[in-house]
């Protein structure tokens, strides 16, 4: 396996290509964007920040990563990258976008599960400059960005997959990256999907919803799969990172988060849905 630089990026701006110059990317219209000394680069214009530092926090990223390299999420990595290269073109780099990327993991295992004959061109972009710091700096091979799913700093026909995990998907720019044939792989969470942390920190947890049998536009349904497993949490440790690393630490209220505190061990059932669709 070998991974080359991937350099479809897009300016933010004006949607021109950018190349690679002076240690910066640069369109031809003359906005430039200088590469970090970690290696990512900055490509969400201040106009398009919802806040000062928007996604991630640094604590959460740390907890994900301490959390993700544990390898209790592994069995999804692997499913994953298997789909991913699954009829990879052998006579060309796959180029692959992680679209909400955080600190790296499922790219880094990506890596990790391609063949000796495989070329990988693979790209992060994240809203949290944290995470895309914190990938820069494990992965060096793959491309990493600062940007936001609503508008990808990518080029247009572009990428032969693209990876939505736990994200915030939007549709019209996966088709626009992909080229005809591309897939997206998304991965969601179940309806059982971290129960029983929920079961502490809530009072009542909701009923599951109706699943979502839609189609995007511009896609088909290639397949969809479940994957459920439970994992052994022994220390109060990993709960905590759990429980930071998820949208429920915000959710909980300040008695929810002191049950989840005050616990040693748990159980906890994961449980997600991973589709592929296939671009039109």
């Amino acid at each position: 396996m070998s991974t080359i630089a991937f350099e479809a990026l897009a300016c933010p701006l004006d949607g021109d290509p950018l190349h690679r110059r002076d240690g910066a990317w640069c369109c031809e219209a003359g906005h430039g964007f200088d590469i970090a000394r970690q290696g990512y680069v900055h490509l969400l214009p201040v106009q398009r920040k919802r806040s000062r530092d928007p996604g991630d926090s640094k604590e959460m990223v740390a907890a994900r990563r301490r959390f993700l390299e544990a390898g209790h999420y592994q069995p999804i990595a692997q499913a994953v990258a298997q789909a991913v290269l699954k009829e990879a073109p052998a006579d060309r780099a796959l180029h692959c976008l992680d679209a909400g990327s955080g600190e790296g993991y499922y790219l880094r295992e990506l890596e990790g599960a391609a063949g000796d004959d495989q070329k990988l061109a693979l790209l992060g972009v994240d809203i949290s400059k944290w995470a895309v710091l914190a990938a820069a700096k494990s992965q060096k091979a793959a491309t990493w960005v600062v940007g936001t799913n609503a508008q990808l700093p990518v080029q247009t026909c572009s990428l032969e997959r693209v990876l939505c995990m736990f994200g915030f998907p939007v549709y019209t720019e996966f088709a626009r990256v992909l080229k005809p044939g591309g897939e997206l792989l998304q991965v969601d969470a179940g309806a059982d999907h971290l129960r029983e942390l929920r079961e502490v920190i809530y009072p009542t947890i909701k009923s599951p919803r109706n699943e979502d049998n839609s189609v995007p536009e511009g896609f088909t349904r290639t397949s969809c799969e479940r994957l459920s497993y439970t994992i052994d949490l022994a220390h109060a440790a990993q709960i905590a990172d759990l429980l930071a690393m998820t949208p429920h630490l915000h959710r909980a209220n300040a008695e929810g988060r002191a049950r989840a505190a005050a616990l040693e061990s748990l159980t906890v059932s994961v449980d997600v849905q991973i589709t592929r669709f296939t671009c039109q």
